[in-house]
């Protein structure tokens, strides 16, 4: 479980990063960079999340 708490962290200081860059620098492929990067990153959590509430649910005591 730690290292998905360091991966998370280490995902949002990449997006951050990529959106600082993109302020300073004023290139898109940051900002483009960072938006794909988020957009994996959620897909990944939900599907986590999904798996974790699926054995949940299937180990059900009789």
């Amino acid at each position: 479980m730690w290292l998905l708490r360091l991966l998370a962290i280490l995902t949002v200081i990449a997006v951050a990063g990529g959106v600082a860059a993109s302020l300073l620098t004023g290139e898109r492929k940051y900002l483009r960079f960072s938006f794909v990067l988020a957009r994996y990153a959620i897909g990944v959590a939900l599907a986590f999340f999904a798996l974790l509430i699926i054995e949940r649910v299937a180990i059900i005591p009789f």
